[in-house]
């Protein structure tokens, strides 16, 4: 399941967001990947010694744990810290996937969910999609600034080279309470049909029915 989310981030949190990073200090970003996936890895990252690194975090973090669309369909229950990277001129990743299990003991997160949320705005740079490949094809995404996308993270994906201006984006990986996509989406599914069944019937027979069945299918596959 791919989950286009718009207005993630508000105007005013974009505004502070760029703001700070304009004058962050960046790093290669290869140094956080993995083995094979530093081979491809051509961009850069926000360096964690920035004055105000953490203050930016908890600001996208705390966007990301109020957006009620993302919580719904992504059921976290652990997610790593955000970080941010900048793609200029010539910069690209290539083919790869997420490692499966980032952080170390005490904090690991195993990577269910990849979310990026743009900052900077698809006109201000060229090129730069974030190509994801889902059942043999290849979806190509340019988001809004403020808006998120949410895709598998053990799918191959990469992000196109950027041939003018620059591109700003937060990336934070996520457990869910269900591993299985399968079984989330078809959560998923249940949860907009019940609010369907709502607007269109109020508390029925047929909604106490579909909510008991939604509720005890979480139960039945949640890891708590």
């Amino acid at each position: 399941m791919i989950l286009c989310v718009p207005n993630v981030l508000t105007a005013d949190e974009l505004g502070a967001l760029r703001s700070e990073l304009r004058d962050a200090s960046f790093t290669d970003g290869a140094r956080t990947a993995g083995w094979s996936a530093r081979e491809v890895k051509k961009n850069l990252q926000a360096s964690d010694d920035n004055p105000n690194q953490e203050r930016l975090r908890d600001m996208v973090r705390n966007a990301f744990m109020r957006n009620g669309m993302l919580q719904t369909a992504l059921l976290p229950s652990a997610s790593t810290l955000p970080l941010f990277n900048r793609y200029d001129i010539g910069m690209q990743y290539g083919q790869h996937v997420d490692a499966p299990v980032m952080g170390g003991m005490g904090n690991a997160v195993r990577t269910d969910v990849a979310i990026t949320l743009f900052i900077s705005e698809p006109t201000s740079y060229d090129g730069g999609e974030l190509m994801i490949d889902s059942g043999g094809m290849e979806y190509a995404f340019k988001l809004d600034a403020g808006a998120a996308i949410a895709y598998p993270a053990n799918s191959l994906h990469h992000v196109t080279p950027v041939t003018r201006g620059s591109r700003h984006a937060a990336i934070i990986w996520v457990q869910s309470l269900v591993r299985d996509p399968a079984r989330r989406e078809l959560l998923w599914d249940l949860e907009n049909a019940k609010r369907q069944l709502f607007g269109r019937e109020g508390k029925s027979v047929t909604f106490d029915t579909v909510s008991r069945s939604h509720a005890n299918l979480l139960r039945m596959w949640a890891d708590v």
